[in-house]
């Protein structure tokens, strides 16, 4: 699965980084809970947790019927 999460982060990459941020991976859990770090300009603005819930965890939900629920570490 963690293989599939990265294909899937790597498409919304260029979409964060039209605003200055992006995203790491830091872990995929046997329970579906991806584990991600928001960086550049995604990691201090205030609407992250939007971009986070609405963009990254309803597109890799789409795509990795797998993932459970995407968090910020």
């Amino acid at each position: 699965m963690r293989e599939k999460v990265e294909a899937v982060l790597e498409k919304i990459k260029p979409m964060l980084a039209a605003d200055g941020g992006s995203v790491e991976l830091v872990d995929v859990g046997e329970d579906g809970v991806v584990k991600v770090r928001l960086t550049g300009s995604c990691g201090c603005c205030a609407m992250s947790q939007f971009t986070l819930k609405m963009g990254i965890e309803r597109i890799l939900k789409q795509e990795v019927p797998e993932v459970k629920e995407v968090v910020s570490v």
